[in-house]
């Protein structure tokens, strides 16, 4: 029986589309309906209505009976190759969203391990904030995402990844008092921060917006190097993980500011949707599980 015909049934009774399943396995829906009709007929059965526009695509009352069996026999020739140690064997797309904490911390060193563990293995990397991150993971149009986590879903894996602390950082131009501040103090000057729609940005916001007094002004951006860049060039004051300013602040070009509360630390999950099962999603985690602890062992140094 052909693996792939089994693996698009899946795929298309997951995604309830012909074209999604088509995107997800990087080929056309013409080779989708292709596999599909050629699975009916080597099973003799009727798997899926197609009553077509852009209605779903649902599965019939026998392609709902076998589903679970051909699950089973693609997640066990998974665990085959995995007892056998063919994770050199693994091909294909792994589509993956990254957080950018984790862009400037230890994602190369995860890259080089990928690769050298799943050498045929192509990645199509996607940049984002958490949010987004997880709705793609949601939606499947991302197979692994390393983001601020977990994803609370049913059928979302979440394994943890890395802690980062925060600070409040600014420029010694700045001439902040060398003393512990109240928030109020800071708010005389822009807070630079992560995106809207993030944890640490809804978190600084309400801490701010419980102020008596002017309102802060937030300068909100995607990118933790251009925030950093800005608190640089005395632009305002900014939070950021401690692992992202070491050597700005062995330069001198950033100091730690002292203040009465400070945001709760970052953590971060490898989040994958395991239903369908996703053997790629699974071991590129375990990559990362790895990867992360070997960095924060060399931080603790």
């Amino acid at each position: 029986m052909n693996y792939k015909r089994l693996e698009t049934f899946v795929w298309v009774a997951s995604l309830g589309s012909f074209r999604k399943a088509a995107e997800r396995l990087h080929t056309t829906q013409p080779a989708i309906s292709a596999r599909i009709s050629g699975l009916e007929e080597e099973l003799g059965v009727k798997l899926f209505e197609r009553e077509g526009g852009s209605s779903p695509i649902m599965l019939t009352s026998k392609g709902k009976e076998l589903l679970p069996y051909v699950e089973k026999i693609l997640y066990q020739t998974e665990q085959l190759k995995k007892r056998a140690g063919l994770s050199t064997a693994y091909s294909g797309v792994l589509r993956l969203g990254v957080s950018e904490t984790i862009v400037n911390t230890w994602l190369p060193d995860f890259l080089s391990r990928l690769n050298k563990d799943m050498p045929n293995l192509d990645v199509e990397m996607t940049v984002d904030i958490t949010s987004n991150l997880a709705n793609g993971i949601k939606d499947r149009s991302l197979d692994l995402g390393l983001l601020m986590g977990p994803i609370s879903e049913p059928n979302i894996v979440n394994r943890e990844l890395c802690t980062f602390s925060l600070s409040w950082v600014a420029s010694p131009h700045l001439d902040l008092p060398d003393r512990l501040l109240y928030l109020e103090e800071l708010a005389k000057w822009p807070i630079i921060t992560y995106a809207r729609a993030t944890k640490p940005y809804v978190e600084i916001n309400q801490k701010f917006r419980e102020l008596d007094g002017p309102p802060a002004h937030f300068f909100a951006s995607t990118s933790l190097a251009a925030c950093r860049s800005l608190a640089i060039d005395a632009v305002g004051i900014s939070t950021l993980p401690n692992i992202m300013i070491t050597k700005e602040l062995e330069a001198g070009s950033l100091r730690k500011i002292r203040a009465v509360w400070t945001p709760n630390d970052l953590t971060f999950t490898a989040s994958y949707s395991d239903e369908p099962f996703n053997p790629i999603a699974e071991v590129a985690t375990n990559i990362a599980v790895v990867s992360a602890q070997e960095y924060s062992k060399k931080q603790a140094q």
